[in-house]
């Protein structure tokens, strides 16, 4: 069951669903509100909810609004990619071997066949972005696994469109947004922290973040770095 409720100028979302917690999230890029409520939850109660969060949801939504937004890519030469957090040229080469992308020095090589378009080229680097955090994560859930006293059944990497990440707490995953593989490398291990303390703790409540204080103290520096760095131009949806 879908429904709204209104605070002011502020539209809310509001979904009932089979859940035990009430989840408040605010969406890129215009700051849409969302509040997932349980099922036996009545509408005055999850209005107070998101009054008592008014102010917090002022914030993130003139975060997102003011984020600054990557500029189109047309994936030609001398076009800036960015590589864990480190800008590198774009140099595209055209033969007839296999596809490839290698990175040398300040520059990010895309060796495509004669002809090769836009979209196939942007299909190459996207393949490729994937293939980075594939490798990049396995070590970090090595690492922080033990520490945490948790285990990831599984991890996907993906594109995501609103989050850098997500936990299914009852299946033991980890989703990781692609998009990461541009992000320096401090960002995206605080990412694969807060998925896997999810396992622990669900939501965002004072557990959450005593136990983000006790494993990785930066994290919010960390997480206000990401946050600062420019998104994907896109349209964003939920």
């Amino acid at each position: 069951m879908v429904s709204q409720i209104k605070l002011g100028d502020i539209a809310v979302d509001v979904v009932l669903k089979d859940i035990k917690n009430v989840h408040l999230s605010v969406y890129p890029p215009t700051g849409r509100v969302r509040i997932s409520a349980p099922k036996r939850m009545s509408i005055d109660t999850i209005r107070v909810f998101a009054i008592s969060k008014l102010h917090w949801i002022k914030e993130q939504q003139v975060k997102l609004r003011e984020q600054e937004r990557e500029t189109p890519r047309d994936y030609v030469d001398r076009e800036s990619h960015y590589v864990w957090g480190k800008r590198y040229l774009l140099s595209v080469v055209e033969s007839d071997e296999l596809p490839s992308i290698e990175l040398s020095h300040s520059r990010m090589i895309l060796r495509v066949r004669p002809g090769t378009d836009e979209g196939r080229r942007e299909a190459l680097v996207e393949k490729w972005y994937r293939k980075q955090m594939k490798e990049a994560v396995p070590p970090l859930l090595d690492r922080w696994q033990p520490l945490l006293g948790v285990r990831a059944e599984r991890f996907f990497v993906q594109r995501m469109k609103t989050k850098w990440g997500s936990c299914n707490h009852k299946a033991g995953t980890i989703r990781l947004n692609t998009e990461l593989a541009k992000k320096p490398a401090e960002c995206v291990e605080y990412i694969v922290v807060h998925e896997l303390v999810h396992l622990l703790e669900p939501t965002h409540n004072s557990r959450f973040v005593a136990l983000m204080d006790r494993f990785i103290p930066k994290w919010q520096f960390y997480r206000e770095v990401l946050n600062r760095l420019p998104v994907r131009r896109e349209t964003w949806s939920y």
